[in-house]
């Protein structure tokens, strides 16, 4: 009966998933404005505070592998709605602590419990779509976890205002309680099939995988290594504000929710593996024209908007195909595929910003420079490591 209500509803059922996997992200996100006043709730100083952040990024890489590992030992089912509990009670005790050092153990727990979904979507998608519809499905996907960032901050700011920092936390308990009632009540996810083949070092050593995974991780390392540079490159750099920031982070937003929602209609006339190649080249312009503007001494914020915009376009044509590609490459092993091309694209763009961050203040054209190196580290991969052939995976 779960079968059938899955059958007709693949999209009702994404809709639970992509909701779930928003709320992940809201972890960080959310929380975001209320940092700076837990010193003075919590106690500790402003370094400590920034740990309540730190902490929630690296549980969820811990989390990534683990649920990665179980997915091929425990029904799907299982796992998701467990993490959305386990994500409920972990958020409610969050909200009930009473200084900073509990608080930023319960938050590495948090980011742990909170990864599931992150890690199951891919796979869940896989089994509700054929090729086409299933990228058309993770570029809607890949459009709302973009906008989270943008968005979550002002409802963060918002709650801080109504009821303290506390009340960000309790939102997120009752909000994944009420996913986790709402899976549990309709039956609405599919079990994805599990095909254990040798586990992580296997896909680690896999070239067919590492083609989608790491040039996908480059990708995405690359815009948000420029991301998280550039309101430190236009504020102190270029004499810029703020303001124009955002209007870059607008237009780039807006660039790749286009794209990535022509992705499933582009990858129908074009292929999958001419699509991945053009997003990359297009991104790898973008970054290109952007290292050239800096290096002739450009400093326009408009123009560096401009510039961003082909390669967020490129990350939107390239995202679905690539990481559904990556998923069908792991042949069966979803869920550890889907949590290696997380961590991957987590580590690129923390290399990327690591690189970045000494160089910070001398301007756009070192952080552009480091960005285009992570995008043609992407085309390299394209060039050199083999595709998928026919209907493997």
């Amino acid at each position: 009966m779960a079968e059938d209500r899955v059958a007709r509803a693949p999209w009702l059922v994404l809709g639970a998933v992509v909701a779930s996997t928003v709320l992940g992200l809201l972890g960080t996100d959310l929380v975001l404005p209320a940092v700076p006043s837990l010193p003075e709730a919590l106690g500790g100083d402003p370094a400590r505070a920034q740990l309540v952040l730190a902490a929630y990024v690296a549980g969820s890489c811990v989390g990534l592998l683990a649920y990665g590992a179980l997915g091929d030992r425990v029904a799907t089912r299982t796992l998701f709605l467990a993490s959305l509990l386990a994500t409920a009670a972990v958020s409610a005790a969050c909200a009930a602590a009473t200084d900073i050092g509990a608080l930023i153990a319960l938050r590495a727990l948090q980011g742990a419990v909170a990864s599931g979904p992150a890690v199951f979507a891919p796979g869940i998608v896989r089994a509700l779509f054929d090729e086409a519809r299933a990228v058309r499905a993770l570029g809607l996907l890949g459009s709302i976890e973009a906008l989270a960032p943008a968005l979550a901050p002002i409802l963060g700011a918002w709650l801080l205002l109504l009821g303290g920092w506390r009340l960000s936390f309790a939102l997120i308990a009752a909000a994944a309680l009420a996913l986790a009632a709402m899976v549990r009540a309709s039956g609405l996810l599919p079990q994805v099939a599990r095909r254990p083949r040798g586990g992580y070092a296997r896909l680690a050593a896999d070239p067919v995988f590492l083609r989608y995974a790491l040039s996908q991780a480059f990708v995405l390392g690359g815009l948000l290594t420029f991301v998280l540079g550039m309101p430190a490159v236009f504020v102190h750099a270029l004499g810029g504000t703020i303001a124009d920031f955002v209007v870059m982070q607008v237009c780039g937003i807006a660039s790749f929710m286009l794209t990535a929602n022509l992705a499933g209609s582009l990858v129908a006339r074009l292929g999958a593996e001419r699509l991945i190649g053009l997003g990359t080249g297009v991104a790898a312009l973008g970054a290109a024209a952007t290292l050239a503007y800096a290096l002739a001494g450009g400093a326009d914020p408009r123009l560096i908007a401009a510039l961003f915009v082909p390669v967020n376009a490129g990350l939107g044509l390239r995202g679905p195909p690539g990481f559904f590609r990556a998923v069908m490459a792991a042949r069966g092993d979803d869920a550890r595929g889907s949590a290696l091309v997380v961590l991957a694209i987590l580590a690129a763009a923390a290399a990327g910003t690591a690189a970045a961050a000494p160089l910070i203040d001398r301007g756009l054209a070192p952080l552009a420079a480091i960005a285009l190196a992570l995008h043609l580290l992407a085309a390299l991969c394209l060039a050199t490591l083999p595709r998928l052939r026919g209907g493997e995976g």
